[in-house]
């Protein structure tokens, strides 16, 4: 049975375990934490000293997945512009259980957080064009890309190379209208 909890420090260290390759750190980060590899006290420290990087406060809440009370995968839920926007991220899963599904039920538990628990009226997250599997997990989850506004975005990592984001949403209604064909 999945579940999410809380981040703790001792997450960091399977987070970096499952970063086992630049492209993976990459994909996961944007490489926010800098060069790679990332050490678990550069994440924990982002996360408890900085705020994940967000300038609000009150704003970052690192999740961590559990599968019993084994730790399978993480990601982040933060506002955007709003308090009826949400936006995923930085989410991985252990490279052990990658392509089982737990992606996706991960992604689903926290759609249910956002939009049931926090009202989100919206839940944004941005994907790697080259993250093909991520891109699949977050369309499967009912994601749709955006249509009015910015579908894509660019960013630089560490190395000055640009990565293109695709951007994803999912609205309240729509994520209430799958509840109801479940």
């Amino acid at each position: 049975m999945i579940r999410l909890r809380p981040y703790k420090r001792c997450d960091a260290e399977a987070i970096v375990e499952w970063c086992e390759d630049e492209m993976t750190y990459l994909n996961w980060s944007g490489g926010k934490f800098g060069p790679f590899p990332v050490t678990a006290e550069v994440i924990d420290s982002k996360y408890k000293n900085d705020n994940g990087g967000c300038i609000e406060p009150d704003n970052f809440y690192p999740i961590t997945a559990l599968d019993r009370d084994e730790i399978i995968g993480h990601l982040i839920i933060r506002y955007i512009g709003s308090n009826r926007i949400l936006r995923l991220g930085w989410i991985i899963v252990d490279k052990k259980k990658r392509g089982q599904g737990y992606g996706k039920q991960i992604v689903a538990l926290a759609l249910k957080y956002a939009f049931e628990i926090l009202m989100a009226g919206k839940v944004t997250i941005g994907v790697f064009e080259n993250n093909l599997s991520a891109y699949n997990c977050y369309k499967a989850s009912g994601f749709s890309e955006v249509i009015d506004g910015e579908k894509y975005k660019e960013i630089r990592d560490y190395n000055g190379r640009t990565w293109r984001v695709i951007e994803l949403e999912i609205s309240a209604d729509k994520y209430y209208q799958s509840m109801k064909n479940i």
